[in-house]
């Protein structure tokens, strides 16, 4: 965990990747969108002494509780809200902190979440079956999800937002068993997927855990998080100034393939009707020039430290 200070309860993937990326400046005014423990925002307030300033939404209140600890060295430089980031321009201007010179997305689950069984993220633990963020995420729950929805849309949802090949199968299981309980716990559903047989190797080549896809499904959908992404993208450009940064970290190609094609359509200055004749287009003003052709990955020596941060993932861009 070098370079994140003291005691940090949570690995800041791409930590020096992503403050390089950044290019921060001191005087400059920086947004969080993803707080949580505060590893990344620790970076900028450092780096930017003595006169940068942060604002650091979060949605998960554990996590704004540890971050505002990890911070309070630096006083009125840092702003602490519960907000998810798709509220990140409205935030922003509420607190009057914009235009701002970088916003940072790090849309990986916490190691403090991923970890504590009560928050139900994880199947390695026995815990309620949420996956909410925070309460500011509403009323849909995972236990809500694998009780009540029907079959074929439980096949779409873990096809489309797990890329789960056994789909099809987990679904038609889940739905023969809550017939005869009702599922409560992460641990019921884990070992319901357990029995169904092991996944192929991953890109580590180690097994991967048959309810891996399932339960990301389910936590992207109880936290509406490529929508909330796609907001998230738009209300970040509209913050930064001119030079100012956009730095997102994501960790699937769900995820990526949205930030990927956001980027790409900012940059660009053309608009490609959708459903129109081939060549068809017409001219737009560019917001954005891209900084890294190809995202960053982990390094040898952060893989080792941190496995969680294979599939991580930064993309940079710059405001015009």
């Amino acid at each position: 965990m070098a370079g994140e200070g003291n005691n940090a309860p949570h690995y800041s993937v791409l930590f020096k990747e992503t403050l390089a990326g950044l290019n921060l400046t001191p005087q400059g005014r920086y947004i969080d969108g993803t707080l949580g423990a505060g590893g990344h925002a620790y970076g900028i307030l450092k780096a930017t002494a003595p006169t940068g300033r942060l604002l650091g939404l979060d949605a998960d209140m554990v996590a704004l509780g540890i971050a505002t600890e990890r911070l309070k060295e630096f006083g009125d430089r840092v702003k602490l809200v519960q907000s998810n980031f798709a509220q990140l321009a409205e935030v922003a201007r509420e607190e009057d902190f914009a235009p701002v010179q970088g916003v940072v997305l790090d849309l990986g689950v916490s190691s403090m979440q991923l970890d504590d069984p009560n928050r139900g993220f994880s199947f390695q633990g026995d815990g309620p079956l949420d996956m909410r963020f925070g309460s500011v995420q509403g009323k849909l729950t995972a236990a809500i999800i694998v009780n009540a929805w029907p079959e074929d849309r439980l096949v779409k949802l873990f096809f489309e937002l797990g890329e789960e090949p056994q789909a099809r199968r987990f679904a038609r299981a889940i739905v023969e068993a809550r017939k005869q309980t009702r599922f409560e716990t992460t641990g019921q559903l884990a070992n319901l997927l357990a029995k169904m047989g092991g996944r192929p190797a991953g890109r580590d080549k180690r097994p991967i855990h048959p309810a891996t896809k399932v339960f990301q499904a389910l936590r992207m959908e109880v936290n509406h998080e490529l929508e909330r992404l796609a907001e998230g993208l738009a209300g970040a450009v509209e913050v930064l100034a001119p030079g100012g940064r956009l730095a997102v970290i994501s960790f699937h190609s769900l995820e990526d393939r949205v930030v990927k094609h956001f980027m790409q359509k900012e940059a660009s200055d053309k608009i490609v009707p959708e459903g129109g004749p081939p060549g068809l287009s017409f001219p737009k003003e560019r917001r954005l020039s891209i900084i890294t052709k190809k995202p960053l990955e982990a390094t040898t020596t952060e893989l080792a430290e941190n496995r969680r941060s294979r599939s991580a993932k930064l993309r940079v861009a710059e405001k015009l």
